[in-house]
């Protein structure tokens, strides 16, 4: 059964939101789990206040803003949430988004994907010329796989415009 707070959408003129931490890796792989040791933290940090309905859309887009080699059509975002877990992190995938293509997974949100405040995101991007065996538009991934939410789906989308910002034009 789906918790109250994840059916209602967030009222962002009401809501303030939370710093997004995110990093992108630019080899179509996600960051290895060692640079998520001990307090430190990929150097290539991009942050972003939003809101827990965020859609990965939404996210890819603004990525897209500050990373120029990210914009061509057909450029892939894989997207993970890093999280810890008694003394280690783990990385569960959450989805994908193609840019100047839709997707299964466009309209996932944080919230339904249980993301937690102090997550991180971690995006693996790869560039249209370097697609390395993928299907050429993935399909959604389905349910997560019993992370550290017993694997419950639930949320809602997002609508309407994109309120996020990153953290440099605050």
């Amino acid at each position: 059964m789906l918790g109250e707070n994840e059916l209602k959408p967030v009222d962002r003129e009401k809501t303030c939101p939370l710093l997004l931490r995110v990093f992108c890796s630019t080899n179509s792989r996600h960051h290895p789990l060692s640079e998520y040791t001990r307090g430190s933290t990929p150097a290539n940090e991009l942050q972003i206040y939003t809101w827990k309905d965020a859609t990965l859309k939404e996210l890819t887009s603004l990525v897209k803003e500050v990373n120029p080699d990210a914009r061509k059509k057909g450029t892939f975002f894989d997207f993970a949430i890093v999280y810890p877990q008694q003394a280690n992190y783990r990385l569960r995938e959450i989805g994908t988004t193609c840019s100047g293509k839709k997707g299964a997974d466009d309209n996932s949100t944080l919230m339904s994907k249980h993301f937690m405040i102090g997550d991180y995101i971690d995006i693996a991007i790869t560039p249209p010329n370097d697609t390395r065996g993928r299907d050429p538009m993935p399909r959604g991934r389905g349910p997560p796989s019993g992370g550290r939410d017993g694997g419950r789906d639930g949320g809602r989308d997002a609508g309407g415009r994109s309120m996020l910002r990153p953290s440099y034009m605050q």
